[in-house]
């Protein structure tokens, strides 16, 4: 036999099957040049089978697919018989083989491991970005995020943009300081979904002293100071105001917490 043709059919994309096919067929004629592969995607329909196996029989072509839903497995691979189409079943056994382990039937909905994927790499997407736009590194990501957080030092600003990155939320986050004034990208930014966090004096004193002396510093510094605390608070609330955003009181909050929070401010 010369020329090879392949068929790749599946209820989804059909990228799975084209791989698995184009990589057994590599173990024969490693160049490729005389193998055609045809890609036939979203098949949902017996007719559609039955079209896809006449033309493989007219063709002298091989049939691989990839089918979630077993009636149309039984259909295809049926319709083969008949008309003598070799034809190759990738999900069939396995899915077979795990209901039997699992006790469990499959769900046989088309395209899940692509949904799956996407959602993994919009996670990924959202940590990087709010490791880029972290501590108001970098101002024009304020414009791009889907929530921006704003407070003093020590308000659980990046752990709580990193615990919203893994809902797949793009999150950035801005400290004040009352010798620097804000970005002004910040007040561009649609309060909504800005998030103002703000926590008690005496606890943010507490906080402050605990990080001076687990960084071997004295903790008698003007950072961990109560009347330092009162001026950024101060400030603090000065570009609340102007923003206009809401804010949220993480004292006694975990960043669970505070991240459900804002979660469900959102979705109102």
């Amino acid at each position: 036999m010369g020329k090879i043709l392949i068929f790749i059919v599946s209820d989804s994309v059909g990228e799975t099957g084209e791989l698995v096919a184009k990589a057994a067929v590599s173990q024969f004629r490693p160049g490729l040049q005389d193998v055609g592969f045809k890609r036939f995607p979203h098949v949902e329909s017996k007719e559609q089978l039955s079209e896809i196996v006449q033309l493989a029989t007219e063709q002298q072509a091989i049939i691989v697919y990839t089918v979630v839903k077993e009636y149309m497995r039984d259909f295809i691979k049926g319709e083969c018989l008949k008309n003598n189409i070799a034809t190759i079943d990738l999900m069939g056994p396995l899915m077979n083989v795990l209901s039997d382990t699992l006790q469990v039937e499959p769900i046989e909905e088309p395209g899940l491991v692509r949904k799956l994927d996407d959602d993994y790499f919009k996670k990924i997407e959202a940590i990087e970005f709010a490791v880029k736009y972290d501590d108001g590194r970098d101002p024009r990501g304020l414009l791009k995020a889907d929530i921006v957080l704003v407070g003093v030092s020590r308000t659980s600003k990046t752990p709580l943009s990193q615990f919203l990155a893994h809902k797949r939320l793009k999150v950035a986050n801005v400290p004040l300081v009352p010798e620097v004034e804000p970005p002004e990208e910040l007040f561009l930014v649609p309060p909504e979904k800005c998030f103002g966090l703000i926590i008690s004096p005496e606890k943010l004193n507490n906080i402050r002293k605990e990080r001076l002396i687990a960084l071997g510093l004295n903790d008698g510094a003007s950072y961990a100071k109560v009347e330092r605390i009162d001026e950024e608070i101060k400030h603090f609330r000065r570009i609340i105001e102007k923003i206009g955003c809401p804010v949220i009181d993480v004292t006694n909050k975990a960043v669970e917490e505070t991240a459900n929070d804002i979660i469900h401010r959102l979705q109102k």
